[in-house]
C-alpha cells in the first residue's frame, strides 16, 4: 500500500513538473518597464524563450526607451519583437568604435541591437545609437538569414545599418534609417521597400561589400531619400568590396544627391567590378545626365528581373516563399 501511494505521488510531481517546465516555454512574451509584463528587459525575455522553437515566438515591448544592447543569438530562430509603437519604444545604447576599443574591427561591435538568429521579424521599434558624430557606432546589425523589419525607425551617423552575412536575405518594409557616412553597409542581399533613408551629412548612403557572383546587392524599390538641413552633396554610394552591387528603383531622390550619383573607393580601381544601377527614379536629384559613366541605367526589360521573388529567391528547395516570408508576424 505504501508503494502504490509513492508512485502517485511521484506519477503526480512529474505531471507538476512537467506542467512548470511547459508554462515556462510562453510563446507570447510582454516586456513592460513597470512591471506590468512578464519581464522589465527586453534582453532577459530573449533570453527565456526556448531555443529553436517548433513555432514562432512573439515578444511584445511596451512604450519606453530601454538602454540595453541587444542579441538574438542563432539558437533563438523564429522570434518576433513587436513594439507598442514605432516613436515611443525605444532600444537605445551609445557605444561607438574608441569606446568599444578592440582594434581595428572595433566598428562591428558598436551595434545596439544584434540579430544572428535566422527567420527574425520586428516591427514598430525604434532602435538607435546616441554616440552621436563620433565615428563608426552601428545601430543595427543584422546577420540572420530571412529577416523582416517593418515600420521601424533605425537612427544613428556613421554605420548606422550593417547588413551583414554573404548568405543573409533581408527585408526592409515602411522603415525610417538615418545616418551620416556609409549608413547602410554591408554583403547580405537586402530589399527595401517603401523605406524613408535621411542623410545627416554630406557623405554616401551605401557601402554595399556584395560578394562576386551574387545577382542582387540592395534594392531600393519606392523608397524615399530626404536630407537635413544644409545637406547639399551626397553619393548614393561608393563600394565598399570590389563587386557592390546596388539598384535604386522607382524611387524619389532629394535635391542633396549629387548629379555624378556614384562614387568610387579612395585608391581603388572597383568603379570596374561594381554594378550600380537605377531606373524610373524622380525628384531633382534623380537626372542621370551627369552621372559617373560606370553606372547603369536600366531597361523596361531588364528592370522586370528585379522581383521580391527573384531578389529574395530561396537557396534550399526547403526554404518558404520570399511571398510567405517577408509577410509574416
Amino acid at each position: 500500500m505504501n508503494m502504490i501511494k509513492y508512485c502517485l505521488m511521484l506519477s503526480v510531481l512529474m505531471i507538476l513538473n512537467v506542467s512548470g517546465l511547459m508554462a515556462q516555454d510562453k510563446m507570447k512574451i510582454t516586456v513592460a518597464q513597470d512591471g506590468s509584463g512578464d519581464f522589465t528587459s527586453i534582453q532577459a525575455a530573449i533570453e527565456s524563450c526556448k531555443a529553436f522553437p517548433d513555432e514562432r515566438i512573439t515578444v511584445y515591448v511596451k512604450n519606453g526607451t530601454y538602454h540595453e544592447k541587444i542579441k538574438i543569438p542563432s539558437c533563438n530562430p523564429n522570434l518576433s519583437i513587436i513594439g507598442e509603437s514605432v516613436e515611443k519604444t525605444i532600444i537605445s545604447y551609445d557605444d561607438y568604435f574608441n569606446k568599444i576599443n578592440l582594434g581595428r574591427n572595433s566598428t562591428f561591435y558598436t551595434y545596439t541591437v544584434l540579430v544572428e538568429a535566422d527567420d527574425f521579424y520586428a516591427e514598430n521599434l525604434t532602435i538607435e545609437n546616441t554616440a552621436g558624430p563620433v565615428g563608426q557606432a552601428v545601430a543595427l546589425n543584422v546577420e540572420g538569414n530571412r529577416c523582416v523589419f517593418k515600420h521601424c525607425r533605425i537612427l544613428g551617423n556613421q554605420d548606422t545599418l550593417y547588413t551583414a552575412g554573404q548568405n543573409s536575405r533581408q527585408y526592409f518594409t515602411d522603415c525610417y534609417i538615418e545616418g551620416t557616412t556609409d549608413f547602410i553597409f554591408g554583403a547580405a542581399t537586402v530589399l527595401f521597400e517603401g523605406c524613408t533613408l535621411c542623410s545627416k551629412a554630406n557623405s554616401y548612403v551605401t557601402a554595399a561589400s556584395t560578394i562576386k557572383g551574387k545577382q542582387f546587392g540592395y534594392v531600393f524599390r519606392n523608397c524615399k531619400l530626404i536630407a537635413k538641413d544644409g545637406i547639399t552633396r551626397v553619393y548614393l554610394g561608393r563600394p565598399w568590396r570590389d563587386y557592390a552591387n546596388v539598384v535604386f528603383m522607382n524611387c524619389d531622390l532629394g535635391a542633396h544627391i549629387l548629379p555624378e550619383g556614384w562614387a568610387n573607393w579612395d585608391k581603388t580601381t572597383r568603379d570596374q567590378t561594381a554594378y550600380y544601377a537605377e531606373f524610373g527614379n524622380k525628384g531633382a536629384g534623380a537626372n542621370t545626365d551627369k552621372r559617373v559613366a560606370w553606372s547603369h541605367q536600366l531597361t523596361a526589360n531588364e528592370a522586370k528581373k528585379y522581383t521580391l521573388e527573384n531578389i529574395l529567391a530561396p537557396v534550399l528547395s526547403n526554404e518558404p516563399s520570399p511571398t510567405d516570408w517577408t509577410r509574416r508576424k
